[in-house]
């Protein structure tokens, strides 16, 4: 499909539903992909990119954003704590805040470093045992906790369950964003981000939509 054809795509969705144009951000997933595919992309103009891993990122990226100006990197991926210093010199945005633990960290790093990424709270809309996320019921007072801890909290990120209605789990990311006055919604990927968008997503993840399968020739 490829990356001109994604734009595309989001431009049409964007007009479909009455939003502005340039107002959904295209993340472009680059986890496990051959650097060659991501390199194709980056000839192409694009710059924001999800990686799901720090260790990963951290051998990649460095390199690429020595040769190519303004990219932006977004963590999309569970987060460990042992991990969180290097995520936040790695990253422009962490999508997966999802328990007290990391907010704290996230937090002290914050005031030893002096910066933090932009943050978006990952909810388990679904609420399945072996996905990350805070529950939606849980959600308004973490996202208060967060905010008492001085965080940036830009908006929320959901994966739906892969059996569900995604525009359902949608839906419910947009109204506890909404009753929070939170502007991001990060929501939607290869096969359902004109779906999200509908409903208000401002960051969408594509990855294999962009790239090609992982792991194909």
């Amino acid at each position: 499909m490829g990356l001109t054809e994604i734009k595309a795509r989001i431009a049409e969705a964007e007009r479909e539903a009455g939003r502005e144009p340039g107002s959904v951000t295209l993340i472009a997933v680059s986890k496990v992909q051959p650097l060659e595919r991501v390199e194709a992309v980056l000839e192409q103009g694009q710059r924001i990119f999800g990686e799901n891993r720090v260790q990963e990122a951290a051998g990649k990226w460095p390199a690429f954003k020595a040769r190519f100006d303004g990219v932006e990197l977004h963590l999309i991926g569970p987060l460990q704590t042992n991990k969180a210093r290097q995520a936040m010199e790695l990253f422009d945005a962490i999508h997966s805040v999802d328990r007290p633990k990391l907010a704290h960290v996230l937090a002290r790093l914050a005031q030893e470093l002096g910066h933090c990424p932009e943050l978006f709270i990952q909810v388990n809309t679904g609420e399945e045992p072996q996905k990350a996320g805070i529950l939606p019921a849980e959600a308004d007072a973490f996202i208060a906790e967060c905010r008492a801890l001085d965080l940036p909290i830009r908006g929320l990120m959901c994966i739906p369950p892969v059996e569900e209605e995604p525009s359902l789990h949608f839906a419910l990311l947009a109204k506890i964003a909404a009753r929070n006055g939170l502007a991001g919604l990060s929501m939607g990927m290869s096969g359902d981000f004109e779906r999200a968008i509908a409903l208000g997503a401002t960051h969408v993840r594509v990855g294999s939509a962009i790239f090609g399968e992982r792991g194909s020739g």
